[in-house]
C-alpha cells in the first residue's frame, strides 16, 4: 500500500476575548474553551451558475461556530473564498478568486482549485511506466502542467453535504476515465472538506486505480494574508523548513538535482520577506521569474505519513499568520509571478503582479521521469492518501 499522504486545511480562529496557548507542535492554540460560539455551525448549498453544457454548479458555504467561513464550488472543487480573523477580530477574505462562475470558466491561473491527476509539471508531456511510454496533453509549451488541458480543476464534481460530530463539510467524488489527458487507468477520487468548530477545515484526499498511473494531488489557492486585492505579497515574511530545493531548466522542469539552499536566495530556513531577494542576480530566480520552485522538506527521522511543519508566513499589517503542515515530501512556493493585472477578481479587485502566493504541498515535479525522486505511481490494490494542514492565527 502506498504511504499515507492525505490533504487537509486547518483554520484556527482567534477570538479577541480568548487566551492563546501553545500546542504540542509549538503553534498558537485556538481560543480557550470558555469562549462561547457566536453562531451555529452550518453548511448551506445554493446555485453558483450553469456550465455551457447545462450542468449546474453549486456553492457550499461552511461556517463554524466562531464565524470562520469557507465557500467551495463544485466546479474544480474550488475554494472561492476563505474568511479568517485579523488581529482585531475582523474577518477578511484571504484567497484570490472570482465573484461568479464566468470568471472561473475563462483563462485563469488555477485560483483555489483542486489539481490532478498530477500537480505541477511533467517534462515533455510524456513518461514511461512498466515499459510503455505514455503521451500526455501538452498545455505548458512542450510540457504537461496541472493535469492537462482539462484537469480536475475544470470539471464539475459530484458533491454531497456532510454533517458529523466533528463539524460540517462536503464530499466531492469523481472517476477520471482511463485515457483522460493521456493517463492510464481509471482513477476514482474522493475529496472531503470538513470545517470543525475547533477551527479545522480538513481536506481528505483518497484515490484508487484499476491500472498503474501517476497521482499527485494538490490545492492551488492563492493567498494574501492582508486580504484579497489589498496589494502585493512582497512584505509577507516566509519561513520554509527545507534545506534543499529542486533547480529547474528553462522550461521549469527539475534538473534532477537536490541542491542546497544555503547561500542562495532560496534559503528561507529563517524568515525573509518574499520580496527581499526576489530580484537577485541568480539564474534560478531568473528562470522562475521569481520563486516558482519545489522545496524538499526536512523530514529526516519522521515517519513517511507524519505531518511536518513545512512553512510559516506572517503578514505584519493585518497581523495574520499561516502555518503549513503536510505529509508530503515537498512544497511548491510560487510568488505569483505571472499575475499581470489582466484579471479582475472579487469585488472588482485587479490582480497585479505578485498579488498572491501559493504553497502547493506535493510530490516533486516530473517525478515519473526522475527515478531518484519519491515515487508518485499508484497501483491497483493501493490507496493514495495525502494530508496537509494550514493553520491561521494572529500575531501578538
Amino acid at each position: 500500500m502506498r504511504p499515507r499522504s492525505t490533504a487537509a486545511l486547518v483554520l484556527a480562529s482567534f477570538l479577541a476575548a480568548g487566551c492563546a496557548g501553545k500546542d504540542d507542535a509549538g503553534s498558537e492554540a485556538p481560543a480557550a474553551s470558555g469562549d462561547q460560539p457566536t453562531v451555529k455551525a452550518t453548511v448551506t448549498q445554493e446555485p453558483f451558475g450553469v456550465m455551457p453544457d447545462g450542468d449546474s454548479v453549486q456553492v457550499f458555504t461552511l461556517t463554524n461556530a466562531h464565524g470562520v467561513q469557507v465557500r467551495v464550488i463544485t466546479y474544480g472543487a474550488i475554494i472561492q473564498s476563505l474568511k479568517v480573523p485579523d488581529r482585531n477580530g475582523g474577518l477578511g477574505d484571504v484567497v484570490l478568486g472570482f465573484d461568479d462562475l464566468a470568471g472561473y470558466l475563462g483563462e485563469t491561473p488555477y485560483f483555489g482549485a483542486l489539481i490532478g491527476r498530477y500537480g505541477n509539471r511533467i517534462g515533455g508531456a510524456r513518461f514511461e511506466l512498466d515499459g510503455t511510454t505514455y503521451r500526455l496533453a501538452a498545455n505548458n509549451g512542450a510540457n504537461h502542467l496541472h493535469g492537462g488541458v482539462r484537469g480536475f480543476d475544470k470539471v464539475v464534481w459530484d458533491a454531497q453535504p456532510l454533517e458529523s460530530g466533528s463539524g460540517t463539510g462536503v464530499v466531492f467524488r469523481r472517476t477520471s476515465p482511463a485515457g483522460e489527458e493521456g493517463y492510464p487507468g481509471a482513477l476514482s477520487v474522493e475529496v472531503t472538506y470538513t470545517l470543525t468548530d475547533a477551527g479545522a477545515l480538513i481536506f481528505d484526499y483518497l484515490a484508487t486505480t484499476d491500472a498503474p498511473t501517476p497521482v499527485n494531488l494538490t490545492q492551488h489557492s492563492y493567498f494574501n494574508l492582508a486580504g484579497d486585492g489589498s496589494g502585493d505579497v512582497l512584505g509577507h515574511l516566509l519561513r520554509l523548513n527545507a534545506s534543499r530545493y529542486t533547480p529547474v531548466d528553462a522550461g521549469l522542469i527539475p534538473t534532477g538535482e537536490l541542491a542546497p539552499v544555503e547561500g542562495t536566495p532560496f534559503d528561507f530556513r529563517t524568515p525573509h520577506a518574499i520580496g527581499e531577494r526576489i530580484g537577485a542576480d541568480d539564474e534560478q530566480i531568473r528562470r522562475g521569474g521569481g520563486y516558482d520552485h519545489n522545496f524538499v522538506l526536512d523530514r529526516e527521522g519522521v515517519a513517511r505519513d507524519a505531518l511536518v511543519l513545512a512553512a510559516r508566513v506572517e503578514e505584519p499589517t493585518k497581523g495574520r499568520f499561516l502555518e503549513v503542515r503536510t505529509s508530503e515530501p515537498g512544497v511548491q512556493f510560487y510568488s505569483g509571478n505571472f499575475l499581470d493585472g489582466t484579471l479582475t477578481g472579487k469585488n472588482g479587485a485587479v490582480y497585479e503582479h505578485r498579488y498572491g502566493f501559493c504553497l502547493e504541498t506535493q510530490h516533486f515535479p516530473d517525478s515519473p521521469n526522475e527515478p531518484e525522486f519519491p515515487s508518485t505511481i499508484l497501483r491497483p490494490g493501493e490507496e493514495y492518501r495525502s494530508r496537509t494542514v494550514l493553520t491561521f492565527g494572529v500575531l501578538p
